[in-house]
């Protein structure tokens, strides 16, 4: 994620989180839900619970790639590195999902960086503009990638909103969470409340992660959760198959 420098007046109402402590809320919400859905039993109590907190994940990362996407000194590069850990990720996503026709989310981040350069090259032609972002989201949702065309106007969303003049608190963040409520609403409404209140936190500053290695970390992270996942459930089986041969 490129360096994040604070544009955002915060308000002394919520707690102020960094860019780095929104990561951290999204990655273990991530994980939360995606070891709810992979490994649980569904419709227990805490499965339903783990799942609600991992609605937060995907808002908090579309909110980020805007934030990046608007300080990065090199959009290429962002973009390369976006596509090539989602080209990574998917065997292990294949290995839990299978021919289902659906792809990881990194993809989605990619093609919502793609929409968001179209915005800044073309955005002296609000006509074409606009029909090279809803073919992007068209695409997204033929390709099947996560969050379809929802997760590439959420991002959009974002940047577009985070880009009016010098956004603060009460203005342009509530602006970008109100026109951003209903693509994350799909997804459930209790999710939703709680993202918007972690992008609500954030104050504009990069926080404690610094230097390539810990970027790069963060990137690698999901096709290595994925992974972990992947083991854990080809254990469970064998183990399973064990169990039935000594029976």
């Amino acid at each position: 994620m490129a360096s994040l420098q604070s544009t955002y007046k915060h308000s002394s109402l919520l707690p102020p989180l960094s860019g780095s402590a929104l990561k951290v809320i999204a990655v273990l919400s991530m994980v939360a839900d995606h070891c709810a859905y992979y490994l649980m039993e569904h419709s227990t109590l805490l499965y339903e619970v783990m799942r609600c907190f991992g609605r937060i994940a995907f808002p908090v990362f579309a909110f980020l790639i805007a934030e990046g996407f608007r300080h990065t000194r090199n959009l290429m590069k962002y973009f390369l590195q976006l596509l090539g850990f989602a080209v990574v990720s998917e065997v292990p996503w294949y290995l839990l999902n299978g021919a289902d026709g659906t792809h990881n989310v990194l993809f989605t981040l990619a093609l919502g960086v793609m929409a968001l350069a179209a915005i800044k090259v073309l955005k002296k032609d609000g006509i074409l503009c606009g029909a090279v972002i809803f073919s992007i989201a068209g695409f997204a949702t033929w390709s099947g990638v996560d969050y379809e065309w929802r997760g590439i106007l959420m991002m959009v969303v974002f940047y577009l909103l985070g880009n009016v003049s010098n956004p603060s608190f009460p203005s342009g963040r509530k602006a970008q969470l109100f026109c951003a409520f209903p693509l994350m609403m799909h997804y459930g409404i209790v999710g939703t409340l709680l993202a918007s209140l972690v992008i609500a936190c954030y104050d504009g500053t990069r926080g404690f992660i610094h230097g390539k290695v810990t970027k790069y970390g963060f990137y690698a992270f999901y096709p290595a959760h994925l992974i972990a996942i992947d083991i854990t459930l080809y254990l469970n089986v064998f183990l399973n198959s064990l169990i039935c041969l000594n029976s």
